[in-house]
């Protein structure tokens, strides 16, 4: 058979797969240990936990930050790691936004957002900041998607804690992603603000078949948006649930009870 010899991809509704992923960052103790997930493309997927149970370093095996000490990591059949060269080619894929959010405070709101598109342009446009007419076109109807109109002149710095967050997805859309990793997006904010910055990812999620991987403090809100919840206590994913109708579905047998998992997060939320 010759007709499957033009095939040059294969594709998977699993858009990011871990098996048996350990990682450490002193070489002593685990900060992930033993993790298996799979996220389907298309999906609202959310990481729930403790400070310090490695919501965040997850995150960063993910796109590339960190490189396991042990088991396999694979986005689209790729290994995430800023040596491999096929990674390097669909890194501006992922949007990442860190819990700082990684914004310029001294520009604006368009320039902030303009650094999404970075990764299309030419050496010589890169280094000046030069952006072609139809990427300001982009960013600027970007701006209107996430309810930012009439700011676009305005400097970071000036920006509320909610403005701020619409500026950091902003930039991670500009970048045309087909994955968005959102880290604490919507920690220390009012609970109107939350949901606001909440549903506004959950729009864009649908308007470009995104695939958001959340991390989250507040299971209730986690529960509220994503398919699935993944719970990370001490390096270690103990549960898997989503919820179905009126019904919380558990995906991963767990040794907690229903109200242990609303309550985990109790202490933490309210600090």
């Amino acid at each position: 058979m010759t007709k499957n010899s033009s095939f040059s991809l294969i594709s998977t509704n699993k858009i990011i797969q871990m098996n048996d992923v350990s990682t450490s960052y002193d070489s002593k103790n685990f900060a992930l240990e033993k993790i298996t997930l799979s996220i389907d493309r298309g999906t609202n997927y959310a990481i729930v936990g403790q400070s310090g149970s490695g919501k965040s370093t997850l995150l960063k095996l993910m796109n590339g930050m960190m490189i396991p000490n042990g088991g396999i990591i694979k986005i689209d059949y790729v290994s995430p790691d800023m040596n491999n060269k096929k990674f390097k080619k669909m890194m501006h894929t992922i949007g990442y936004i860190p819990q700082s959010l990684g914004l310029i405070k001294n520009i604006t709101v368009l320039d902030n957002i303009l650094i999404g598109a970075l990764p299309r342009l030419n050496k010589i446009q890169s280094f000046f900041k030069k952006f072609p007419e139809h990427e300001i076109i982009e960013a600027k109807r970007i701006i209107s998607l996430v309810g930012l109109t009439g700011k676009e002149n305005r400097k970071a710095y000036m920006l509320s804690g909610g403005e701020k967050r619409r500026v950091a997805i902003a930039r991670a859309l500009m970048q045309k992603p087909t994955i968005l990793l959102a880290d604490e997006i919507v920690s220390e904010l009012d609970q109107v603000t939350a949901k606001e910055i909440m549903n506004l990812i959950a729009d864009a999620q649908k308007r470009m078949n995104l695939t958001a991987i959340m991390v989250h403090h507040d299971m209730q809100l986690a529960l509220e948006y994503a398919n699935r919840v993944a719970v990370i206590k001490e390096g270690h994913k103990i549960l898997e649930i989503g919820v179905e109708g009126d019904t919380i579905v558990d995906f991963q047998t767990g040794d907690m009870t229903a109200e242990e998992i609303m309550e985990i997060h109790a202490d933490d939320t309210k600090k």
